[in-house]
């Protein structure tokens, strides 16, 4: 234990490869636990009204501070990754998350729990810090699959989160995922404590230079432009789906209650063991061919998934595999993303994940918003061609780049496709 507890330098190469396959496995769990304080309030809203008496909407409040919060978390803190030392930076995060969630389950009112969801949102962006310190303990073939492992542990807490946050509720009431939530925070907060290894940070730059640094890479560095528009897409298709999908469950054409979307999320999180699969192969055929293979997936999930409109056993089905396509996809294109993007500048990965965060973010949020707009006036159909759209824009961004980046391997199928002009008279 000893030796991990040494200080390294900014990107370890030589001896990356002895940091524990178990740091990196907490890590991940790390990531999952994180993660998941922003979405079990999600399923826990209606209990929370019932219990405060105030009305839905009023109680949606809880989750809006703690995703707003987050957003704020991603642009105010985590360039704080390339400046602190990630120990004591993630160790300080997840401590004060869980105070958060400690206050939060104790709230006596909607206001004080509004407050504790922004606060708990705001520290809880301990996932986009972990990932750039993992990829700089492990050697450069390793990256992709430790990138999968630590995104498998984030989709995993997105996507079980709601579940059990949701049936705790329940059985004990809405306070209880809170205090669970806390006491899962703290823990992994002490372990980490004593498992991390301590980091040199790369960077001495001030904090108003750090926090204006991700804009200047996205100007300097096209291949984070890309990366950060794939992602946009990919996921904005992904955030309209899972919008559309709860509104068509609970439709006349299912009838189902907001408990069948939970569990569907639960059937889907079995996505999350495919991921350092995803990042394996990154690591061995390069972030290119595993983006055109996941982009190629989205597509065929959003053609599957227009068979769910159909309603019945056949549309349930659709609707099963469509959604394991379509988190399939998302989680091999954010692999390939960030081992492309986290190679670029290894002393700046935070500030470049900062960036390529706020981008996915971003195209989230519109995708869930333009997702019910489109299920409101056209149904399920709009929703899967929103996907189709924005995937085919990703798509055909990736051909004009990968056209630029290896013009000795795509030049001889252009001239092929042409018609001879040696024949021609």
């Amino acid at each position: 234990m000893s030796d991990l507890r040494k200080t390294r330098p900014v990107d370890p190469v030589q001896d990356a490869v002895q940091v524990s396959r178990r740091v990196i496995l907490l890590l991940a769990v790390t990531c999952g636990v994180a993660v998941g304080n922003v979405y079990f309030p999600q399923a826990i809203s209606p209990t929370v009204a019932a219990a405060l008496g105030v009305s839905p909407d009023a109680a949606a409040l809880t989750v809006t501070a703690a995703q707003f919060g987050y957003a704020a978390g991603i642009f105010l803190l985590v360039p704080l990754g390339d400046r602190i030392p990630h120990r004591s930076l993630i160790v300080t995060l997840l401590g004060l998350t869980g105070l958060g969630l400690l206050a939060a389950g104790a709230a006596p009112g909607l206001g004080p729990l509004v407050g504790a969801s922004a606060l708990i949102g705001i520290t809880t962006v301990i996932a986009p810090i972990a990932g750039p310190l993992a990829v700089g303990l492990v050697a450069e073939d390793r990256r992709g699959a430790v990138s999968g492992t630590l995104l498998s542990g984030s989709v995993g807490g997105m996507l079980l989160s709601r579940t059990l946050g949701g049936t705790v509720g329940e059985w004990l009431g809405w306070r209880a995922p809170y205090l669970i939530a806390a006491a899962l925070a703290l823990i992994t907060a002490a372990l980490l404590w004593r498992v991390l290894p301590r980091t040199s940070p790369p960077s001495r730059q001030r904090y108003p230079a750090l926090l204006a640094e991700p804009l200047r890479l996205l100007r300097a560095e096209p291949e984070l432009r890309r990366s950060c528009f794939y992602q946009a897409m990919v996921f904005g298709g992904f955030s309209a789906v899972w919008t559309g999908v709860a509104l068509l469950l609970t439709s006349s054409t299912y009838g189902m209650g907001a408990r069948a979307v939970g569990a569907l999320a639960l059937v889907n999180a079995a996505t999350m063991l495919c991921t350092p699969f995803a990042g394996r192969q990154t690591d061995r055929r390069g972030p290119d061919a595993v983006n055109l293979v996941s982009m190629l997936g989205v597509l065929a999930a959003a053609a599957v998934l227009a068979l769910g409109g159909l309603g019945g056993a056949l549309g349930m089905a659709a609707l099963v595999v469509g959604t394991l396509l379509l988190d399939l996809g998302m989680q091999s294109g954010m692999v390939a993303n960030q081992v492309r993007f986290y190679a670029l500048r290894p002393e700046a990965r935070s500030r470049l994940n900062t960036a390529y965060m706020t981008c996915g973010y971003i195209g989230g949020s519109v995708g869930s918003w333009t997702g019910a707009r489109a299920y409101a006036a056209f149904g399920w159909p709009a929703v899967c061609a929103l996907v189709a759209l924005l995937t085919g824009a990703a798509l055909v961004r990736h051909g004009f780049a990968t056209r630029r980046k290896h013009p000795a391997v795509i030049a001889p199928v252009l001239r092929a496709a042409e018609p001879e002009r040696s024949a021609a008279p």
